[in-house]
């Protein structure tokens, strides 16, 4: 059993429980929990476009919540965990990855974006590397995964079906030609669907057993919604609804709660997302 994978390294220390559940729940889509969470962002909402006005940024809802999740993954890493070849493994990097739209219409092509976090990183710079690489394949139509998936798209059924059945026998003792997974979503730490962009409120989306990743989420519109205050009174706020999917062999509800306080107050407190990915969040968890 390898100890040490390309893009993880094996957990070590586990107790009996969770040791045995990859051989009681093999697949990671028989594992999943999903929960649906609002935020008030009214705050954020009022931050972004004052900045956006006085500076010339172009900060968004969606950067926002991609800051805040990478930041909670930092500080929480055991959502940072995968299992493949029903072994644990804490992964190396965090990694995003989300669809970018060509145009926003039925036969608009989509390409697959997927992005490094660096510690040292904060809301602006991570504004600035989305936008960037969201303009570069908007203008180039396409990039090196979408090559390589046309390509293998285009064998014939029984070469498609040698050629996947040797990834998932290469994947399963850790040895992924790196060729075959950078970029990939399917191993990035989480999948962002931003629906919000396209007027659809956020849903369950499944995992998939192909790959390592482990986390998704759902963002849907941004809306208001009349709130009762702690003092008492009702005010309009601007609210957004996100959904999360876990793989729950790798951390519990009592684990993912807590971690949901962490996105939930960086996303209320706008100006703690100036603040690098490594600072630790003033939550009590």
């Amino acid at each position: 059993m390898r100890n040490k994978r390309r893009d993880g390294i094996r957990v070590r220390g586990l107790d009996g429980y969770h040791n045995i559940l990859p051989y009681v729940m093999p697949k990671r889509t028989e594992a999943e929990v999903s929960i649906t969470d609002q935020f008030d962002v009214t705050d954020l909402v009022k931050y972004m476009a004052d900045r956006n006005e006085k500076e010339g940024t172009n900060l968004k809802i969606f950067h926002a919540i991609c800051t805040a999740v990478a930041r909670t993954i930092y500080h929480r890493p055991r959502l940072n965990w995968f299992i493949s070849g029903r072994t644990f493994y804490e992964r190396q990097d965090i990694t995003l990855s989300f669809v970018v739209k060509q145009k926003f219409d039925d036969a608009g092509d989509e390409t697959l974006m997927f992005l490094k976090v660096e510690p040292d990183m904060d809301f602006d710079s991570i504004s600035k590397l989305i936008l960037g690489d969201v303009e570069k394949v908007r203008k180039e139509k396409s990039n090196d995964l979408d090559k390589l998936m046309n390509f293998v798209g285009s064998l014939p059924r029984p070469f498609l079906e040698l050629f996947f059945g040797t990834l998932s026998r290469l994947e399963y003792h850790g040895v992924m030609p790196k060729a075959l997974t950078a970029g990939d979503p399917n191993y990035s730490t989480v999948m962002l669907a931003n629906l919000g962009s396209i007027g659809s409120e956020s849903c369950y989306h499944h995992l998939s057993n192909y790959g390592t990743c482990s986390f998704m989420i759902t963002i849907g519109t941004l809306h208001k919604e009349q709130k009762l205050m702690d003092d008492g009174t009702t005010q309009e706020r601007d609210v957004i609804n996100c959904t999360f999917t876990l793989d729950e062999r790798l951390s519990d509800g009592f684990y993912n709660a807590k971690s949901l306080r962490i996105v939930k107050y960086l996303l209320e407190h706008p100006e703690a997302l100036a603040q690098e990915i490594k600072e630790k969040v003033p939550v009590e968890l």
